[in-house]
């Protein structure tokens, strides 16, 4: 029996979430199987089967902890591969005749109330109290609510439909599908006094809502490092944020005049991020204490340009690390993006991916967002913010005219970083922006 243990996510990693498992217990499966889904404090990654055989048990259940090295589950080497086709059975025995050695057997009918399996992720406390007295399992059931829920309404409909009884009995042959039970009449209620008349009315409001309902769900391991961290942010650094706005028409003619050959030539779509990436490396270079981090009682300045790029995954929000912007080309920027975008929708960002990093690009603009504070990631001393591009009525050159403008904003650290910094380093994010030259020229 092969033992399969929680490996190693990184140094300061030391226990995960049983996220979900991708095979149950009885299943074989290959190598490099995916076998469940793992989420560490940084990141989420599916753990495939190191060997292959029949999945005999597992050790830690769907949103449990584990240590790393602890045990997982169980792998039967022994068994052999399910042979073709043998997992469900295609043929009937012959009517009055055949022989029954060879003929295959016929699987039995499904039981009365039994459906098409369609998974519930939660399940309301009111559904389960008639789920137990119909006797119906929750998988028979299509859920209707949000996220996945299944309501009362979901069993009491399937219990209507199907003409079930309470057991789990069905009705007689010829009978009338029973009603489901009728809800009771309230008894009538005492004349109220004044001091209990806003009482009585919320009751009656209650009542004539129906139940109200709450679920229950552990909180990931990733969220959890998010909160823990966002919250030490707010508790340890003197966060201040300072705005500006950008007019995006350069940057936008430039990327319609070229989109076209920078695709061709390297592949990639050129994006709006690209920009950006390089803008900013323009600002910390101008700007060091932005690239700056504190440690202890001193100050360490960072030479290089780690930027990290929000970018919205299967789990939620990751940002996972551009190593050396200053080095690299638009084309490169873009590309590592679209890879990372990739892997994000997958939950395979590695936990190396999301480390480190000096600075960080967030846009909430992709979801609509017109202006926000950032916090920023520690032991970062900055953030840029970017936002949604909506057409405004600006004065150029003392003319109104329609322009598509950007809301920048920097969340900055005060404690290393003066007002009068952060305010010229975004100032210098705008120049550039409405002057793409000076990327190429260095001015």
């Amino acid at each position: 029996m092969f033992e399969v243990k929680v490996p190693e996510f990184g140094d300061s990693i030391q226990e995960v979430m049983v996220f979900q498992w991708l095979k149950e217990p009885g299943d074989y499966v290959t190598t490099d199987d995916d076998l469940v889904e793992l989420e560490s404090e940084k990141a989420s990654q599916a753990l495939a089967a190191p060997v292959a055989g029949v999945l005999s048990s597992v050790a830690v259940e769907n949103g449990q902890i584990a240590k790393v090295g602890s045990l997982l589950c169980q792998i039967d080497e022994s068994a052999s591969a399910p042979a073709a086709g043998s997992s469900s059975a295609t043929a009937t025995a012959s009517a009055g005749g055949g022989d029954s050695s060879t003929a295959a057997v016929a699987e039995p009918p499904p039981a009365a109330g039994s459906a098409a399996t369609h998974k519930a992720d939660w399940i309301m406390p009111a559904a389960q109290v008639m789920l137990t007295e119909y006797k119906i399992s929750a998988d028979a059931i299509t859920p209707s609510g949000p996220g996945g829920r299944l309501l009362k309404e979901d069993v009491l409909s399937y219990v209507t439909q199907k003409g079930l009884q309470p057991g789990g009995h069905a009705p007689a042959p010829g009978s009338a599908p029973p009603l489901p039970p009728p809800v009771p009449a309230a008894p009538p209620r005492p004349a109220a006094s004044a001091s209990s008349s806003i009482a009585s009315q919320t009751e009656e409001w209650n009542d004539s809502m129906g139940p109200r309902e709450e679920s229950v769900k552990p909180m990931s391991m990733i969220r959890r490092t998010i909160s823990k961290r966002l919250v030490e942010a707010q508790q340890t650094a003197a966060l201040l944020t300072t705005f500006n706005e950008v007019d995006m028409k350069p940057v936008m003619d430039l990327r319609k005049k070229y989109k076209e050959a920078f695709l061709k030539k390297h592949g990639v779509k050129l994006g709006f991020m690209s920009f950006f990436a390089k803008a900013a490396v323009e600002g910390l270079r101008r700007f060091p204490a932005i690239n700056s981090e504190i440690r202890g009682t001193d100050v360490i300045s960072k030479n290089y340009q780690d930027i990290g790029i929000a970018i919205g995954g299967g789990k939620g929000l990751l940002v996972p690390i551009l190593r050396n912007v200053e080095r690299m080309s638009f084309a490169d920027i873009e590309r590592k993006i679209g890879e990372y975008a990739a892997l994000a929708a997958d939950n395979k960002v590695s936990p190396a991916d999301l480390e480190g990093g000096t600075f960080t690009i967030s846009n909430g603009g992709v979801y609509g967002s017109l202006l926000s504070t950032p916090i920023v990631n520690p032991p970062q001393s900055g953030i840029l913010g970017l936002h949604a591009i909506q057409d405004r009525a600006m004065v150029v050159e003392k003319e109104i005219v329609i322009r598509p403008m950007m809301y920048l904003a920097l969340t900055y650290d005060h404690r290393i970083v003066d007002g009068r910094e952060a305010v010229t380093f975004l100032r210098t994010i705008k120049e550039v922006l409405e002057e793409p030259a000076r990327l190429f020229l260095e001015v």
